[in-house]
């Protein structure tokens, strides 16, 4: 019984000097600010596709896009906005796929899309730290956010992948730190999940 309750309390030790790390580095308020700051944004989509339906008819109008667009085109968008910074919101994405004949087709697409962005992100994060503008331009103008992400590390990507915070930005910020890129790929796999959990969301809206 000793032994177990030796392990019991080495195990509590480890994780109160974990709390502590974190506490001291602020990354709980780091986490808390992103995600404060990003609820706003998940509300007023589902507010807006809500409010979107009592007027138009969603299905319809997701249908006559994907009539006058390619799906390569959709898809090979999708992917660009997953790699370079990741500014459209890909819910927009997710809502199309559900109009599609087989949305879980295309939303396992866009899952692999996304999660394949984000570790291109990754690799034009290592090859813009190799030009000297750039290089001196990121630890001036992000010399913060780059010294949180050596501290913090995978935390980040994970945010990155399960928030809805850009993860292109998150894995090219791993490449300017470089940060392992076996860890980017095991964390970031989690951005498969995210994808699942709005379309389940999305696909029970439409």
């Amino acid at each position: 019984m000793k032994p177990t309750r030796s392990r019991y309390q080495s195990d509590k030790t480890r994780i109160q000097l974990l709390h502590q790390y974190y506490s001291y580095t602020g990354f709980y308020d780091f986490v808390w600010i992103a995600i404060k700051n990003a609820f706003p944004y998940v509300v007023g989509f589902i507010a807006a596709v809500v409010t979107a339906n009592q007027f138009i008819d969603v299905n319809a109008t997701l249908a006559r896009v994907t009539e006058l667009l390619p799906v390569y085109g959709v898809l090979g968008f999708f992917f660009l906005s997953e790699t370079i910074l990741g500014l459209v919101p890909p819910e927009i994405f997710i809502a199309w796929s559900g109009n599609m004949p087989r949305p879980w087709l295309f939303l396992s697409i866009l899952a692999l899309l996304s999660y394949s962005g984000g570790l291109m992100a990754y690799w034009l994060g290592k090859f813009i730290t190799a030009m000297p503008a750039v290089h001196n331009y990121l630890e001036v103008k992000m010399a913060k956010q780059l010294r949180n992400s050596k501290k913090w590390g995978g935390i980040l990507i994970v945010i990155g992948a399960l928030l809805p915070v850009p993860f292109a930005v998150s894995c090219m910020t791993a490449g300017i730190i470089k940060y392992p890129f076996k860890s980017v790929v095991y964390y970031g796999s989690l951005r498969i999940l995210r994808i699942y959990a709005y379309g389940f969301i999305v696909f029970s809206m439409l």
